[in-house]
């Protein structure tokens, strides 16, 4: 008669015991989990001063814009490598060693004048944001459990919000300068890496929970993880849409000002952060509050879709951000309730590559549906249609 399987123990019994997490600690790991943003927006104002310095290179209109976009195509492609190195050499050591090389690899272009070598620092940039992003994640999940967790997690989300309109406004400032100036930011790892050496201490888990019995390796638990990164690429286009979208929109309805199109996305900015510590505030687990947050992202895409007004299509992406706000984290606490100790770091890693995909691929599929259905707003339009669909097969899979 063969043996009962028993069931796999809960993540958090796996978790580690550690002293009690300081502020400095989750300022630390808030501070890390920024710093994969900064290269997505810091670098943006100068795009144009950086084409005009290396005008006589060859695809120099492809090759710029690359410039700021590869980190995150690298991210995405190189975090599940970054979560098996973070389970096999351990959280703290390997996100130290990250954020030096994200320092001195993202300094490169001040002394480089290759725009060839400067794209290569650049890949090489996304490599370290990788390690940093899957590291200060994973460490989130090791050093919080419960309604903590759910708290820091939503609050990654914030900063990351937060961060990403100051360093756009820092880059165009610093860019008055010339279009190397930006690239000083990067210094800030360096500064980073000894206080995160310093403060964060090595998570170890409860009990025996960490040793795997001898001579057996556990396989790792994909089909756990499976549906909610599939469900995380496309609710990665759904949080990426409007800042992405949101100068178009506006501009189909005749609004030229820079400065308004500045403000009607930072309005839509502050709607995310507001929805983020609406997170933290609702009770129930997140499963359950998925459907309705994917419903909230529906209704600001059809509000956007059928707007007649800029008015109307800020308010719309106000609802949308709102949703947004609390998607993120939703989805992030929801990977995180699934893994145990031993494989979080793989399991971030694979979550963080899911995410960066749908922010990669976010573009490019609004593009195809502009091209099929004749404007961006009736493109929003579908993808407003896509998450309504979504929340109600969430729905019905969650009552059945």
């Amino acid at each position: 008669m063969s043996r009962p399987i028993s069931p796999p123990a809960p993540a958090d019994s796996l978790r580690p015991n550690t002293e009690s997490a300081g502020p400095l600690r989750a300022v630390l790991l808030m501070a890390g989990s920024c710093l994969p943003v900064l290269g997505a927006v810091l670098l943006a104002p100068v795009l144009p001063k950086m084409q005009e310095h290396f005008a006589i290179v060859p695809g120099v209109k492809t090759l710029v814009p690359v410039v700021l976009t590869i980190p995150a195509l690298a991210l995405a492609l190189l975090a599940p490598f970054a979560g098996v190195i973070v389970d096999r050499l351990g959280r703290v050591r390997l996100l130290v060693a990250a954020t030096l090389l994200y320092a001195l690899l993202g300094t490169a272009p001040l002394w480089l004048d290759s725009l060839g070598a400067i794209v290569i620092s650049r890949v090489l940039v996304g490599i370290a944001e990788a390690a940093i992003m899957t590291c200060c994640t994973t460490l989130i999940g090791d050093y919080y459990s419960g309604r903590t967790r759910e708290r820091y997690l939503a609050l990654q989300t914030m900063c990351a919000s937060i961060s990403a309109t100051a360093f756009f406004v820092i880059g165009g400032a610093l860019g008055s300068a010339g279009w190397r100036a930006p690239f000083w930011i990067y210094a800030v790892g360096l500064l980073l890496a000894p206080a995160m050496a310093l403060t964060l201490s090595r998570p170890r888990p409860a009990g025996a929970a960490e040793a795997e019995p001898a001579g057996e390796k556990r396989p790792f638990p994909v089909r756990l993880l499976a549906g909610i990164c599939a469900l995380t690429v496309f609710g990665a286009m759904v949080f990426y849409t409007v800042p992405v979208e949101m100068s178009y929109l506006l501009d189909d309805l005749g609004v030229k000002s820079t400065g308004v199109i500045g403000l009607a996305t930072a309005v839509a900015s502050a709607a995310t952060v507001v929805g983020s510590i609406a997170f933290t505030r609702l009770s129930g687990s997140p499963d359950r509050r998925l459907p309705l947050v994917f419903a909230l992202c529906a209704a600001g895409f059809v509000v956007i879709a059928l707007a007649n007004s800029p008015l109307i299509v800020i308010v719309g992406a106000v609802l949308n951000c709102l949703g947004t706000g609390m998607l993120l984290p939703s989805l992030l606490t929801i990977a995180m309730s699934r893994l145990s100790y031993a494989d979080r770091g793989r399991g971030t890693g694979l979550w963080t590559a899911a995410f960066f995909a749908g922010e990669f691929i976010c573009p490019l599929v609004l593009i195809g549906l502009e091209s099929a259905t004749g404007s961006m707003a009736h493109a929003v339009g579908v993808l407003g249609l896509a998450s309504a669909l979504t929340a109600g097969g969430l729905l019905l899979g969650r009552r059945r």
